[in-house]
């Protein structure tokens, strides 16, 4: 659409993280897991939201001086630390990609092409994982800095009040405001900004750990079967695994491989038998078979075959 090419022009970055979904029976236990598909109606409900959340962060924020804009909710996204950008380089520089960060514009596309790039390999979670650790955290503030990712210069959260604390916020605000309100207090505001960006994170966390007990329970039943999964990551402890078709990650453990003492290469995230050489690196095709589920732990433990 013209309003994503126009986004993407301007430096907006897609991360595009893959969503898992479950089909569970009435009593809750996962029948299936599967990636939720994205389609181009997500897509231009997802372009018309954005436009929403901007227009009324405009509406408010955008004055001409010497009018002054009224306390408001912005969300923000700031610029990523140089240090975390040049680590990040050096990381994907030893997996084979590279990035150019001549400017924002640049670096977008850079971005943009390497999701592209890694999209469907092993070592796609753990490069989108790190990019999104590179970048700032998008927060809510009544001091208005743009949104970085978005390229986004007024940017606010407007379209979900049922669900989202801030959006209903942004609404009294506007309401409010419509009416000829006179401005609210910055300081008040600004601490319920700090509050709703900390329970922000407590939900996203929590929603991760319930994705991750899902898997491990649709898991559960399936000791003994193989799967074909990609390694997706390297520790001295041992080899991780994500399953192909549902992200559903284990571990296979260097002590339970028999056949040699594998060691690992941290700058070149693998793992390597000492005496045959063979290696298990970042991105490689393996075939699993579930060995052990711990519920509580919510750990997945595989052995490769």
């Amino acid at each position: 659409t013209k309003l994503r090419d126009e986004r993407f022009k301007n430096g907006s970055i897609n991360f595009a993280t893959q969503e898992v979904k479950f089909k569970l029976d009435e009593d809750g236990t996962p029948l299936s897991v599967h990636i939720k598909e994205q389609k181009d109606s997500n897509r231009l409900i997802e372009d018309f939201m954005l436009l929403a959340n901007r227009r009324v962060a405009e509406f408010i924020g955008k004055k001409k001086p010497p009018e002054k804009p009224k306390t408001f909710i912005y969300r923000i996204h700031d610029i990523p630390s140089p240090e975390k950008l040049n680590t990040f380089i050096e990381f994907l520089g030893k997996l084979g990609y590279s990035l150019k960060i001549s400017s924002q514009e640049s670096l977008a596309t850079s971005f943009n092409e390497l999701f592209k790039q890694i999209a469907g390999k092993g070592e796609e979670n753990m490069i989108e994982t790190i990019a999104i650790r590179t970048m700032a955290k998008a927060e809510y503030s009544t001091d208005n800095i743009g949104h970085y990712g978005l390229a986004f210069q007024y940017y606010t959260h407007f379209t979900s009040p049922i669900r989202r604390y801030p959006d209903l916020i942004v609404h009294r605000l506007l309401g409010h405001y419509l009416k000829a309100g006179s401005s609210v207090s910055k300081e008040v505001y600004e601490d319920r900004c700090v509050h709703c960006s900390l329970m922000e994170r407590s939900a996203i966390e929590a929603e991760r750990e319930s994705v991750k007990y899902k898997q491990a329970e649709f898991l559960l039943d399936k000791i003994g079967q193989e799967f074909e999964g990609l390694v997706s990551g390297v520790s001295k402890w041992g080899i991780y695994i994500e399953i192909i078709g549902n992200k559903c990650e284990g571990m296979v453990r260097l002590q339970d491989l028999r056949d040699d003492f594998y060691y690992l290469d941290e700058d070149n995230y693998q793992v390597i038998g000492s005496r045959h050489g063979q290696q298990y690196k970042l991105g490689d095709q393996v075939t699993i078979r579930v060995k052990k589920i711990d519920l509580s732990r919510k750990q997945m433990d595989f052995e490769l075959l």
